[in-house]
Protein backbone atom coordinates (compact mmCIF):
# COMPACT_ATOMS: atom_id res chain seq x y z
CA UNK A 1 0.00 0.00 0.00
CA UNK A 2 0.95 3.58 -0.88
CA UNK A 3 -0.13 6.73 0.68
CA UNK A 4 -3.00 5.01 2.05
CA UNK A 5 -4.56 3.47 -1.07
CA UNK A 6 -4.37 -0.24 -2.12
CA UNK A 7 -2.93 -0.96 -5.12
CA UNK A 8 -4.66 -3.57 -7.24
CA UNK A 9 -3.25 -6.03 -9.52
CA UNK A 10 -3.72 -5.46 -13.55
CA UNK A 11 -6.22 -7.41 -15.42
CA UNK A 12 -5.04 -8.88 -18.92
CA UNK A 13 -7.92 -11.15 -20.35
CA UNK A 14 -8.30 -11.82 -24.22
CA UNK A 15 -10.59 -10.16 -26.34
CA UNK A 16 -12.39 -13.37 -26.20
CA UNK A 17 -12.85 -13.50 -22.49
CA UNK A 18 -13.84 -10.60 -22.48
CA UNK A 19 -17.07 -10.76 -25.34
CA UNK A 20 -17.71 -14.07 -22.84
CA UNK A 21 -17.93 -12.08 -20.05
CA UNK A 22 -19.81 -8.71 -21.05
CA UNK A 23 -22.89 -7.74 -22.42
CA UNK A 24 -22.77 -7.41 -26.41
CA UNK A 25 -23.01 -3.56 -25.52
CA UNK A 26 -20.59 -3.22 -22.83
CA UNK A 27 -17.98 -5.46 -24.86
CA UNK A 28 -18.75 -2.90 -28.41
CA UNK A 29 -17.85 -0.33 -25.94
CA UNK A 30 -15.42 -0.84 -23.51
CA UNK A 31 -12.98 -3.23 -25.43
CA UNK A 32 -13.76 -2.49 -29.22
CA UNK A 33 -13.65 1.57 -27.79
CA UNK A 34 -17.17 2.38 -29.24
CA UNK A 35 -19.46 5.41 -28.17
CA UNK A 36 -22.90 4.89 -26.67
CA UNK A 37 -25.34 7.62 -28.48
CA UNK A 38 -25.50 10.61 -26.37
CA UNK A 39 -29.16 9.96 -23.92
CA UNK A 40 -29.37 6.47 -24.38
CA UNK A 41 -27.54 5.23 -21.76
CA UNK A 42 -28.54 4.23 -18.31
CA UNK A 43 -26.50 6.73 -16.34
CA UNK A 44 -26.68 9.58 -18.22
CA UNK A 45 -29.41 11.12 -16.06
CA UNK A 46 -28.70 9.41 -12.67
CA UNK A 47 -29.13 10.86 -9.61
CA UNK A 48 -28.68 8.32 -6.82
CA UNK A 49 -25.79 8.58 -4.63
CA UNK A 50 -23.47 5.87 -5.13
CA UNK A 51 -20.41 4.55 -6.69
CA UNK A 52 -19.48 4.25 -10.52
CA UNK A 53 -17.54 0.81 -11.02
CA UNK A 54 -15.78 -0.42 -14.35
CA UNK A 55 -18.02 -2.77 -16.18
CA UNK A 56 -15.17 -5.19 -17.09
CA UNK A 57 -13.53 -5.21 -13.52
CA UNK A 58 -15.32 -3.69 -10.53
CA UNK A 59 -12.26 -1.29 -10.11
CA UNK A 60 -14.08 2.21 -8.45
CA UNK A 61 -14.00 5.09 -10.70
CA UNK A 62 -16.01 7.81 -9.83
CA UNK A 63 -18.12 9.00 -7.29
CA UNK A 64 -21.74 10.32 -7.72
CA UNK A 65 -20.15 13.19 -5.88
CA UNK A 66 -18.50 14.27 -8.62
CA UNK A 67 -20.85 13.78 -11.40
CA UNK A 68 -23.12 16.69 -13.01
CA UNK A 69 -25.18 17.15 -15.65
CA UNK A 70 -23.12 18.36 -18.29
CA UNK A 71 -26.00 18.41 -21.03
CA UNK A 72 -23.57 16.46 -23.66
CA UNK A 73 -26.02 13.01 -23.06
CA UNK A 74 -23.17 10.75 -21.49
CA UNK A 75 -22.89 10.86 -17.61
CA UNK A 76 -20.42 13.34 -16.83
CA UNK A 77 -17.99 13.67 -13.73
CA UNK A 78 -14.92 16.07 -13.13
CA UNK A 79 -13.08 13.78 -10.90
CA UNK A 80 -12.59 10.27 -10.59
CA UNK A 81 -12.59 8.68 -6.63
CA UNK A 82 -9.05 9.10 -6.72
CA UNK A 83 -5.26 9.35 -8.58
CA UNK A 84 -4.24 6.70 -10.74
CA UNK A 85 -7.75 4.82 -11.22
CA UNK A 86 -8.14 6.43 -14.49
CA UNK A 87 -4.88 6.09 -17.03
CA UNK A 88 -5.30 8.67 -20.29
CA UNK A 89 -4.12 7.70 -23.94
CA UNK A 90 -3.90 10.13 -26.72
CA UNK A 91 -7.10 9.32 -29.17
CA UNK A 92 -6.98 10.49 -33.04
CA UNK A 93 -9.45 8.92 -34.26
CA UNK A 94 -12.47 11.24 -36.17
CA UNK A 95 -9.95 13.28 -36.92
CA UNK A 96 -9.38 14.78 -34.07
CA UNK A 97 -6.52 14.66 -30.66
CA UNK A 98 -8.34 14.01 -27.56
CA UNK A 99 -7.68 12.37 -24.22
CA UNK A 100 -9.20 8.87 -23.82
CA UNK A 101 -10.27 7.55 -20.25
CA UNK A 102 -9.36 4.06 -19.29
CA UNK A 103 -9.69 2.20 -16.52
CA UNK A 104 -6.03 1.79 -14.74
CA UNK A 105 -6.77 -1.93 -13.81
CA UNK A 106 -7.97 -3.19 -16.99
CA UNK A 107 -7.54 -0.54 -20.10
CA UNK A 108 -11.45 -0.52 -20.38
CA UNK A 109 -12.50 2.15 -23.05
CA UNK A 110 -14.50 4.27 -20.89
CA UNK A 111 -15.17 7.52 -22.87
CA UNK A 112 -12.66 11.01 -23.11
CA UNK A 113 -11.62 13.50 -20.72
CA UNK A 114 -12.42 17.44 -21.77
CA UNK A 115 -11.21 20.86 -20.13
CA UNK A 116 -14.82 22.41 -20.18
CA UNK A 117 -16.17 21.24 -16.69
CA UNK A 118 -16.72 22.54 -13.81
CA UNK A 119 -14.31 23.62 -11.14
CA UNK A 120 -12.56 22.68 -8.97
CA UNK A 121 -10.81 20.48 -11.51
CA UNK A 122 -12.54 22.47 -14.76
CA UNK A 123 -12.05 18.83 -16.41
CA UNK A 124 -15.33 16.68 -17.74
CA UNK A 125 -14.78 13.13 -17.77
CA UNK A 126 -17.75 12.12 -20.43
CA UNK A 127 -18.03 8.44 -19.52
CA UNK A 128 -20.25 5.71 -21.55
CA UNK A 129 -22.75 4.08 -19.13
CA UNK A 130 -21.86 0.91 -20.96
CA UNK A 131 -18.48 0.96 -19.77
CA UNK A 132 -19.74 1.46 -15.86
CA UNK A 133 -21.77 -0.25 -13.14
CA UNK A 134 -23.43 1.47 -10.37
CA UNK A 135 -23.51 0.53 -6.56
CA UNK A 136 -26.15 2.80 -5.08
CA UNK A 137 -25.39 3.97 -1.43
CA UNK A 138 -27.69 2.77 1.22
Amino acid sequence: MTSGVATMSKINKSLEEWERELTPEQFRVARMKGTEPAFTGEYWDNHEKGTYRCACCGAELFSSDCKYDSGSGWPSFFAPVSEGKIRLEEDHSLHMVRAEALCSRCDAHLGHIFEDGPEPTGLRYCINSAALKFNKRD
